[in-house]
């Protein structure tokens, strides 16, 4: 050890020699321009920290910057439950027993809590904020510097257990406390530089510093938020509400998938030509088994790291079809923006010579949660096989994203789905699970259920959302979409965006798009909040005048909306020519007495556009 320190001390003195060398050796001039470039640097240090404290006092002491607030059970010492009103803030959460803040019960310092799930038996879904050395997890005093909570049953110094509802609202919920665990850093080392800056906080802003300041031992190592999403954090938070939808919070725009909902909702028919299979196998089993194949071929085309599609315009339309070679068929898709408040989008699928068509409509619910976002597609799909009159009624998981702000951007699906079909009495159900908050990468995009025929259970899915099916003695690889399944999706052909009308979804946002793409942001916003403008523009002089979607219908009995012109006759070749769609009406075209039924689907797409110069469509024969 003494050699090491007289190293050391040797290191230094040499260190202090050469740096006298070097001041020795500096002249005047330049001696003078370090000593003001020092000045400079410290006068921008102290703005900088002035800054950041004025941020963080206006972000606490504003009632509107709460990331998360709702109900939520907490186990006492006395291993009973009680519910409570919880609201999150950066660095804090505050307990309440009524949604108001008048029965203000406890207030948690989260610089000194780890945050893990907990197993749990029971319904809903547990986790625990604890102090990971057993120190106290509670502030001396509330938020308005109150130094006796409101009675409760008692609760643990060292740690609390929290009870969602559900699993999706506790996995927000850990989200947003991950989101407030990294701003309790962040606000630790701000409180020591707002006591050196001018401070003109209230006295509630002050005792929240004072409570972020008192903490019982050292904050938790937690992942450091960047300096780039700093002010990006603080700017989403003020915009916050509880439980807000996603649609009133204007995001940064890099966060956007340059396409419209509308579109994306055309990802589920890349591979169409399962359902073509689907028809023609003999077996009810085989045929919910190619079903609920083509339904999981859906979700694996999805843009890098999390992003979110524009939010269409009421009015809006996307059209496109997919060509199926094998078959020499072509399958349609219509969607419409047919409601505002709330978001529904309209869609129909078809394609009358293989034999099925869709039908539903989406209400997306989406809710941003700080550093996550969680989407429901709350709406059911009907899939008819003509020939066979045989509907299936399928439903949709929740998207859960994770990673907006910090850390690695994530996107999984969530939730119980259905796929049911009353005719055949074949049914399937499937669980989508996610990752848990401590497991690995194995663990993302599991996937359990069954597909049953009455009561009897005929398989079971197990594994990978992507991957295994098994039947009893057996296992087959359901779906693997590998590179040779990806070549093999089927080519999507659009309307030019020339000949497409005002309120198509490519032409509609191509400025919008065309700025994402040139990575252009602030012309992106721009472009944005003119059509958004516009729209509410609409909305103010169509007044209390009810809107009337131009190709859907609501039903009223069935509470669905439905396609004004579907046709749901099975194919006939002796009498069906081709079918095609124009302006958005998909219509099957009768052959002729001279004409033979000799033909095939051979136009390229470029010369089927110019049949028509009123209205561009895609033919089908």
């Amino acid at each position: 050890m003494k050699v090491k320190w007289i190293f050391l001390f040797w290191l230094q003195s040499e260190s202090r020699m050469f740096i006298g060398l070097e001041k020795e050796s500096s002249s005047p001039t330049e001696k003078l321009a370090r000593k003001e470039s020092l000045k400079v640097q410290k006068k921008n240090y102290r703005q900088e920290k002035k800054r950041v404290a004025k941020e963080l006092f206006s972000a606490l002491k504003d009632p509107s910057v709460v990331i998360m607030s709702n109900w939520l059970k907490i186990r006492g010492t006395l291993k009973s439950w009680t519910k409570l009103w919880c609201v999150l803030k950066p660095g804090i959460l505050l307990i309440y027993k009524t949604p108001g803040s008048d029965h203000w019960v406890g207030t948690i310092l989260l610089n000194a809590c780890k945050l893990i799930e907990r197993p749990s038996k029971k319904d809903g879904f547990c986790f625990k904020l604890y102090h990971p050395l057993d120190k106290s997890i509670w502030a001396m005093k509330g938020p308005k510097g109150e130094s006796v909570g409101s009675i409760t049953q008692p609760l643990p110094s060292n740690y609390l257990i929290f009870r969602a509802a559900s699993e999706s609202d506790g996995r927000c919920w850990m989200d947003a406390l991950e989101l407030a665990l990294s701003c309790s850093s962040l606000s630790k080392m701000t409180a020591k530089s707002g006591r050196d800056g001018d401070q003109s906080g209230s006295s509630e802003s002050s005792h929240i510093l004072q409570l972020l300041q008192s903490s019982a031992g050292e904050a938790s190592q937690v992942e450091t938020v960047s300096e780039e999403n700093k002010g990006l954090i603080w700017t989403l938070l003020k915009q916050l509400r509880p439980g807000m939808d996603l649609s009133k919070v204007v995001l940064p725009t890099f966060i956007l998938e340059p396409r419209s909902f509308l579109d994306k909702l055309s990802d589920y028919y890349y591979h169409a030509d399962l359902l073509s299979q689907a028809v023609m196998e003999e077996s009810p089993y085989s045929r919910m088994k190619q079903v609920l194949r083509w339904y999981l071929s859906g979700f694996y085309k999805k843009p890098k790291g999390l992003k979110k599609p524009y939010n269409p315009i009421l009015g809006e339309m996307f059209r496109c079809c997919w060509l199926h070679p094998q078959t020499d068929s072509c399958t349609f898709y219509i969607a419409e923006q047919v409601s505002h408040h709330p978001p529904v989008s309209a869609f129909y699928i078809s394609n009358r010579k293989d034999g099925f068509c869709i039908t539903g409509s989406i209400l997306a619910k989406s809710k941003f949660y700080g550093n996550s976002l969680s989407a429901i597609l709350d709406g059911k799909a009907r899939l008819l096989f003509l020939t066979r009159d045989e509907e299936y009624i399928i439903t949709m998981p929740y998207a859960h994203c994770k990673g907006i702000l910090y850390g690695t951007m994530t996107l999984e699906l969530g939730g119980k789905i259905t796929i049911e079909c009353e005719k055949t009495q074949c049914y399937t159900e499937l669980d989508y699970k996610l990752k848990p908050f401590l497991g690995s990468s194995c663990n993302v995009n599991q996937i359990s259920g069954k597909i049953r025929l009455g009561e009897d259970v005929l398989a079971t899915v197990d594994g990978h959302w992507v991957r295994i099916i098994k039947r009893t003695g057996q296992q087959e690889v359901l779906w693997n979409p590998g590179p040779d399944i990806r070549r093999q999706r089927l080519k999507r052909q659009v309307v030019q965006v020339d000949q497409q009308e005002a309120f198509e979804s490519e032409r509609l946002w191509q400025h919008v798009t065309r700025a994402i793409n040139d990575k252009d942001q602030m012309r992106a916003t721009q472009e944005k909040f003119v059509l958004e403008e516009a729209q509410r523009q609409e909305a103010r002089e169509r007044a209390e005048r009810p809107w009337n979607p131009r190709l859907f219908t609501f039903n009223s009995d069935t509470n669905e909306w439905h396609y004004k012109y579907p046709d749901t006759e099975a194919w006939d070749p002796e009498h069906c020519l081709l079918q095609f769609e124009k302006d958005g009406v998909i219509q099957t075209k009768e052959k002729s007495q001279r004409q033979r039924s000799s033909y095939t689907y051979s136009q390229n797409w470029a010369a089927q556009q110019k049949v028509s110069p009123t209205g561009s469509y895609c033919s089908c024969r």
